[in-house]
């Protein structure tokens, strides 16, 4: 009986550190990024968007090369994520712990511009990053003239996003 006692107890001691190492908790939320304010205008004007106001605009684009594959087209639209949101990407390896990950598919016009989002993987973690990834993808379209090229006129793209809350598109990783 006392031998019986204490194999309990020995397994107790062996595996009550191990189940307590797996249990998983979610990772600790990122801290608030601060938020530049600007200043005050002189003269009162038009009012612009919230949406305008929160984005500013990057030099013009260059002009997108016609494509005539799908792989053309991913990569083309790749690089011009990049070009249109250079303050919310980053080109570095992608970090081994990523906060979240976007996956879309974008379904574009004859003329490259975009059609249709669809979203094909919802971010688990910080759900704001599904809409600063469909805001990218607008702001680098057009994609270029895909009449040339079989349809479907879409492509999809995985949005690697890092703990402050910028990208990389996964086709140029």
């Amino acid at each position: 009986m006392k031998i019986i006692q204490g194999l309990k107890r020995t397994a107790r001691w062996l595996i009550g550190p191990v189940l307590a190492g797996c249990a998983t908790t979610p990772p600790p939320a990122p801290a608030p990024r601060a938020v530049p304010v600007p200043p005050p205008a002189a003269a009162p004007g038009p009012q612009a968007s919230p949406a305008a106001a929160a984005a500013p605009k990057p030099a013009a684009l260059p002009a997108p090369k016609a494509v005539r594959s799908h792989d053309e087209l991913r990569r083309q639209a790749a690089e011009r994520l990049v070009m249109a949101n250079p303050d919310r990407t980053y080109m570095t390896t992608a970090p081994t712990h990523l906060l979240t990950l976007v996956v879309l598919e974008v379904e574009v016009k004859a003329d490259g511009s975009v059609k249709r989002v669809n979203v094909v993987r919802k971010p688990r973690y910080a759900p704001e990053t599904l809409q600063m990834a469909i805001d990218a993808v607008h702001r680098a379209a057009p994609f270029g003239d895909v009449r040339r090229m079989p349809e479907p006129w879409r492509f999809t793209e995985t949005f690697l996003f890092e703990e402050d809350m910028r990208f990389k598109p996964l086709t140029l990783n």
